[in-house]
């Protein structure tokens, strides 16, 4: 597959091209061109990002870096059995519990949410940082709703980082799931309250909070191309509008 000539190889981290010093240069830096494609597609273009990966995989298989991409760009298409088994492998080189949160979610994509509660009581969770945990916790919620249990849901969620007004890169995310799971429950109003605080500390916009809330307050976001003619003219065309509407 391309790559574009200013893509060098060394925009990587510096423990993955540590890694890839193993092998021969030349193909570590092929390697180390495929990865950054990996990581610049993964988001905007997943099967990209898939395609790259494959070829890494094809070239460093027995790197552990190489296994993890090859892991998130299978789950960015959504094909679980395949990223569980790369998440697997790397998880087998490295000896890291880093990936348990991930591979767990894989199970709740092959529809085995129960695979997934174990997982989320597992020993390997106490040895997880505090972003590992609480990505732990949003997966066991998760498996819940799958298995219909939205009260068990709501209570998996709760916890001192849901409770802390400390904003950290899993708050938003957290608070969202917790909002969610309080709306699917019925508890409308709790739910808006929880959306409202997802927004205030989604700093990034990692999370559609805003048109969740929004949503829920019955506001109506319109194009002005929608708009009647002479009221686009006379408003001087601003562009997109915000209406409130009555929900009922």
């Amino acid at each position: 597959m391309p790559i574009p000539e200013e893509v060098t190889g060394d925009e990587i981290d510096k423990d993955v091209r540590q890694e890839l010093q193993s092998l021969p240069k030349t193909l570590a830096e092929d390697v180390a061109r495929n990865l950054v494609m990996v990581a610049r597609l993964l988001d905007e273009d997943p099967e990209g990002a898939y395609g790259y990966s494959r070829v890494a995989l094809r070239l460093a298989s027995r790197v552990a870096a190489v296994r993890e991409a090859a892991g998130f760009a299978a789950y960015a298409n959504q094909k679980y059995g395949e990223a569980l088994a790369e998440f697997r492998a790397a998880r087998r080189m490295t000896g890291s519990v880093e990936l348990w949160p991930v591979m767990a979610d894989c199970e709740r994509g092959l529809g085995r949410p129960e695979k997934a509660l174990d997982m989320a009581g597992a020993p390997e969770v106490h040895k997880l940082d505090k972003a590992g945990q609480v990505e732990m916790r949003l997966v066991a919620a998760g498996a819940r709703r799958d298995m219909g249990q939205l009260d068990a849901a709501i209570v998996t969620l709760q916890s001192p980082e849901l409770a802390s007004n400390s904003v950290q890169p899993w708050t938003a995310r957290l608070r969202y799931a917790y909002a969610d799971a309080l709306l699917a429950a019925g508890r409308e109003g709790e739910a808006r309250e929880w959306f409202a605080k997802a927004v205030e500390s989604d700093r990034d916009g990692s999370t559609d909070a805003s048109d969740r809330l929004a949503e829920l307050d019955g506001v109506e976001f319109m194009d002005a191309m929608d708009e009647d003619e002479d009221e686009t003219e006379s408003d001087g065309g601003e562009g997109p509008s915000v209406e409130g509407r009555d929900k009922d």
